[in-house]
């Protein structure tokens, strides 16, 4: 193991993509850094697991007896014995050269939590929009590296594990879409950084394989779910009036709605509003 792999591990999220997931263990297998990898399979039926014990010997795989969602790379991250952890998922993979450039990133920076990478697109390699979303930021970043964020892509993002850890992770009950979003209001409010790092690649070839109106529904139902987990009082029913209409248009109000009033206990039990200065920069960013 050379002095990355006792630096930094990666942890790549699957569920039902065994050809996908191959193609990402290939290019992520020819990295110059070898990094230790370690695959959450979420439960797949689709021989994933059968496929990454026989042709990939070399990564150490967990596989989850349910499928938990995005709070799955919550094992990987446990099982990782080393300070920093990259995140990829079976549709992505990171560029030559990437992971060594973000752990000398955190190593330099200490203040930092995350740093986010610039996602190329398909086989054309487009920049993803967000990328220039990232790059506009404009939330105080004096002595960062890179623009200070507010989110992160989990698909291409870079991680200090105890941080991570500490604020607990990604939360079972949002399962995937918009996750990110609690994790990030967590890790700031306890002084931590993100930070775009556009040195960083990763390759990002987005699955057709998506149920988008479910996705629609949990977009949603979490978007509301953090507004009253962690926005004042008016600014989650401002949150809560803009994603109801977003539900609408994409005729998933009904669903959306049942699907916050479920945890109504839940959300009034764990309610922490966070600190002025991060619902200024969240103000900032949602005007």
């Amino acid at each position: 193991m050379d002095a990355l792999g006792n630096r930094l591990s990666v942890v790549i999220l699957t569920f039902n993509r065994r050809d996908e997931l191959r193609r990402t263990l290939e290019r992520m297998s020819m990295l110059p850094e070898q990094p230790p990898i370690i695959i959450v399979d979420n439960a797949s039926t689709d021989g994933t697991a059968q496929m990454v014990r026989a042709d990939f010997r070399q990564v150490t795989l967990l596989a989850s007896p349910t499928n938990v969602g995005g709070a799955a790379r919550n094992l990987g991250v446990q099982q990782a014995r080393t300070p920093y952890v990259a995140f990829c998922d079976d549709d992505s993979w990171w560029a030559p050269g990437s992971l060594t450039a973000a752990a000398d990133l955190l190593d330099a920076y200490p203040s930092i939590a995350a740093a986010c990478a610039r996602i190329l697109l398909g086989p054309e390699a487009r920049e993803d929009p967000i990328c220039c979303m990232m790059a506009a930021s404009p939330l105080p970043a004096a002595g960062l590296p890179g623009p200070a964020l507010l989110g992160f892509v989990a698909c291409a993002a870079v991680f200090r594990r105890q941080a991570y850890l500490d604020a607990g992770g990604y939360e079972q009950r949002f399962f995937v879409g918009g996750e990110e979003t609690l994790l990030t209001l967590d890790l700031v409010s306890a002084g931590w950084y993100l930070v775009y790092a556009p040195q960083l690649l990763v390759h990002h070839y987005p699955s057709p394989q998506r149920d988008r109106k479910d996705r629609h529904r949990i977009v949603a139902r979490n978007a509301i779910w953090v507004a009253w987990l962690r926005l004042p009082a008016l600014t989650a029913l401002r949150e809560t009036w803009r994603m109801l209409r977003y539900a609408a248009r994409h005729g998933v109000l009904a669903a959306a709605v049942l699907g916050v009033l479920r945890e109504l206990p839940w959300l009034a039990s764990t309610r922490r509003v966070v600190s002025p200065r991060v619902h200024a920069w969240y103000r900032m960013l949602n005007p």
